[in-house]
């Protein structure tokens, strides 16, 4: 199946977003734009060098130096998918000076989409908090993947448990509740549905019923 498509995928921290959006471009051979990695990469570059993450001026300085290589390097760090890391994004991301800084990188990727060996792909899958709303207004087809912060705190501290890391439940909970709520209250872009976004509540779902729903949606798309 050959087609040019620009799908993006919304919603809260540990919602099933990234899950779906790896099952759906490796089903539809889309490239993958994790968005939140950008705003990751410059939190963590703040801690690295002990810079304060309250100082909107200093993010921004940082989201100038950060190269799309750059990004992929840091990645690797042990930090980058940790609770830390996600906090420190979330703080900088809170920053319109960074968001707009940022954002020409991640709105151009879909002009341009490769994969990571740098072979073109027939489009991309966008995973993110504002993807349909702010990046990429224009997309095809959106989704926002939703769930209650119980169940989304619950499958973080899962996942950190499983890693070895010590954390406690209700810490991770009052985590998730703060990020939304920063999430929510940005003033430039507040994380909510696009207009035109097909809302898929997973609390009661399992991954694979997720990606059937959202396969089931494309395919009527693509008629």
């Amino acid at each position: 199946m050959h087609f040019e498509m620009i799908i993006t995928v919304d919603g809260p921290a540990a919602a099933g977003k990234g899950t779906l959006s790896q099952k759906l471009a490796d089903k539809y051979g889309l490239a993958y734009f994790d968005t939140g990695m950008v705003y990751r990469a410059v939190g963590l570059m703040m801690l690295k060098q002990s810079l304060d993450l309250n100082d909107a001026d200093l993010a921004k300085k940082m989201a100038e130096q950060l190269t799309f290589a750059k990004m992929m390097e840091l990645s690797l760090d042990k930090e980058f998918r940790s609770s830390v890391g996600g906090q420190a994004a979330s703080i900088v991301s809170s920053y319109s000076s960074v968001r707009s800084q940022l954002l020409d990188m991640q709105r151009n990727f879909a002009k341009n989409p490769t994969f990571a060996d740098g072979t073109p792909a027939n489009g991309v899958i966008y995973d993110g908090r504002d993807t349909g709303t702010v990046i990429c207004p224009h997309a095809n087809i959106k989704f926002f993947i939703t769930a209650s912060s119980e169940v989304r705190a619950k499958r973080r501290y899962d996942e950190f448990v499983q890693k070895g890391m010590n954390v406690q439940l209700d810490d991770v909970l009052k985590d998730v509740k703060a990020r939304d709520e920063r999430d929510a209250n940005r003033k430039d872009a507040p994380m909510k549905p696009a207009d035109d976004a097909i809302i898929l509540d997973t609390s009661d779902l399992s991954i694979e019923e997720v990606f059937q729903k959202a396969v089931a949606f494309i395919e009527e798309k693509l008629k």
